[in-house]
Order: structure tokens, then C-alpha cells, then sequence
């Protein structure tokens, strides 16, 4: 029982996983073009959108994009697996795009004018000051707090299950629905701390890297 315990949530695992690497693929650029909208005009319009998906629960969010769109009579969903993993992507993505925007926009704007300055006197266009200057400084600030909107990524993905994607957390709970056994659903957390594990280390390397650039 435990080897067919520890296939099924590795198998949940994979699909935990593939929701955490396609969120963050599609999430971190919007949330850079995002924040690069903040800076402009059309922050008030941003600001809006922002403060709506913070303002409420990611889980009602996930709701709303599976189930109301056929409620409407548009079939955008298949009613598979892989309709069901698409539409918490697209929520996800909506979601942490939001708040990594806001962390970007605070690490632009934390790098001092006066390097945005220096560049122009070199005659940097701003697109080259942008990649060369700013965005790696941006970079170094940015990834404290990112790191920690990333875990709650891992942990998040459980949500899927609410509506039935086969992710860890649901493979643990079918044990517990079909053989009356609850040590699956506490070993799937053992699960969940190996990947933030990783990560955690993975972040700490990264943030070691990270400290040839040094502020007063």
C-alpha cells in the first residue's frame, strides 16, 4: 500500500509541478509588462484591475474562470484533465501576474535616477538603460519578496482540486475517500516540503549570486 501510495501522489506531484512551471512562465512576464504599465498612464485603469484580483480569494477567482464561462453557454474548457490544469493556469497566471507586478514596480522604481541619469549622458537609448541598468539592479531587489510569492505558489496549487484537477493534494484525499485512510493526506505534505526545500536553496544561491551588487 505504501509504494502504490507514493506512485499516486508522485503522479499527483507531476501535475503540481506543470501547474507551478507554466504559472510562472506566463506570470512573470505579464507581471513585468504590468509593472512597466504602472508607470504610465495607464496605472489608473491597472490600479483598478490589481486591487480587484488581490482584493479577493484566489480559490473564487479559480471558480469563476472554470465554471462561469459555461454557465454562459461558451464552452472555453474541456471538461478533461487538460481543460481543467488550462483553466487554473489562465487563473493563476491572472492572479500572480498581479502581484508580481507590483514587487517589479517597486524594484524599478527603488533603482536611484541618477543611474537612470548617468545612462542618458552616455547616450544609452531608454530601452538599453532599461535591460542593462535598471532591470538587472531590479533584479536584485525583487527577489527576497519574490521568493516568497513563489512558495506560496507551490502551496497554492492545491486549490486546483477544488475543481478536480488531479493534483498532489486531491491524489492524497482519494485515499482517504476510497480506503478510509487519512496518513496519505499527511504524506503528501512531505511532498510539498521537499519541493519548497529545493527552492528555498535554490533562492539562496541565487541571492549569493546576486551580491556583487552592494548599496550604501
Amino acid at each position: 500500500m505504501f509504494w502504490t501510495v507514493t506512485l499516486t501522489l508522485f503522479n499527483g506531484m507531476f501535475t503540481t509541478f506543470e501547474i507551478f512551471i507554466l504559472t510562472l512562465l506566463f506570470a512573470l512576464p505579464l507581471g513585468l509588462i504590468i509593472a512597466l504599465g504602472l508607470l504610465t498612464p495607464a496605472k489608473y485603469i491597472l490600479n483598478v484591475i490589481i486591487w480587484i484580483i488581490r482584493g479577493t480569494p484566489l480559490m473564487l477567482q479559480l471558480m469563476v474562470i472554470f465554471y462561469v464561462p459555461g454557465m454562459l453557454g461558451y464552452q472555453v474548457w474541456s471538461g478533461n484533465e487538460a481543460g481543467r490544469i488550462a483553466a487554473t493556469v489562465v487563473a493563476f497566471t491572472i492572479n500572480y501576474s498581479c502581484y508580481f507586478a507590483v514587487i517589479f514596480k517597486g524594484g524599478i522604481q527603488g533603482v536611484p535616477k541618477g543611474q537612470y541619469e548617468a545612462g542618458q549622458v552616455l547616450g544609452m537609448t531608454r530601452t538599453q538603460i532599461f535591460f542593462k541598468i535598471t532591470l538587472l539592479q531590479m533584479i536584485k531587489r525583487v527577489v527576497p519578496p519574490m521568493s516568497n510569492e513563489i512558495i506560496t505558489l507551490v502551496k497554492d496549487t492545491s486549490l486546483a482540486r477544488i475543481i478536480a484537477a488531479y493534483e498532489l493534494t486531491f491524489a492524497g484525499f482519494s485515499f482517504m475517500k476510497s480506503a478510509g485512510l487519512t496518513w496519505p493526506l499527511f504524506y503528501t505534505g512531505l511532498y510539498y516540503l521537499l519541493f519548497v526545500g529545493i527552492l528555498t536553496i535554490i533562492f539562496n544561491v541565487i541571492e549569493r549570486k546576486l551580491d556583487y551588487f552592494k548599496y550604501e
